[in-house]
């Protein structure tokens, strides 16, 4: 599309905690986007963070109606499994897959981020820099090693466990995954 001169995409973790925090704070990232002249956005379809990411491009593209909302499936299950009871997320935005059908089933994503960041001028993402093994992590430093615009708005504090000490942490974990005795 020849109307469109600058691109952002977004990668983040496939959880999101505090939701409303992080949407203000993705909100306003956006917003300053569109004021630097962006009217081109990509995600993927991958979790909380790309579902955010598309309610709040479709939010800013009932004000600003030029607005180009591209969605990456990396298989057609993301589609196929909606019935009629559900709404189509997807039915208004472009939506496409890039050529990896050579490529692993586990690799999927990675390639697709990668594909997405070559083609964008900034990256807004939702990464714990701090998490050992994170593809989202990999895909932000895949943008930084290309030179992409970074802006990250991931805080520490969004973690559920933020400031708790070690054992801590573990009884915060075990008391969510333990039996319910109602159940």
């Amino acid at each position: 599309m020849d109307y469109i001169n600058k691109k952002t995409a977004f990668i983040g973790h496939r959880n999101v905690y505090y939701e409303g925090k992080v949407l203000k704070r993705l909100e306003a990232a956006v917003g300053e986007q569109i004021k630097n002249g962006c009217k081109s956005f990509i995600m993927g379809t991958h979790g909380d963070f790309d579902a955010l990411a598309l309610s709040v491009c479709k939010k800013a593209r009932k004000t600003y109606r030029d607005i180009y909302i591209e969605v990456v499936l990396t298989s057609y299950h993301t589609v196929e499994q909606k019935d009629e009871l559900h709404s189509m997320p997807y039915a208004d935005v472009e939506t496409f897959m890039y050529d990896v059908d050579n490529t692993h089933f586990k690799r999927r994503i990675i390639v697709s981020n990668r594909k997405m960041i070559d083609e964008c001028d900034t990256l807004i993402c939702y990464v714990d820099e701090r998490q050992y093994r994170s593809g989202a992590k990999k895909a932000m430093n895949y943008a930084k090693r290309n030179g992409v615009k970074i802006i990250n708005i991931f805080r520490a504090d969004d973690f559920p466990t933020f400031g708790m000490t070690g054992s801590e942490r573990k009884a915060y974990w075990a008391a969510l995954t333990a039996p319910r005795p109602d159940k």
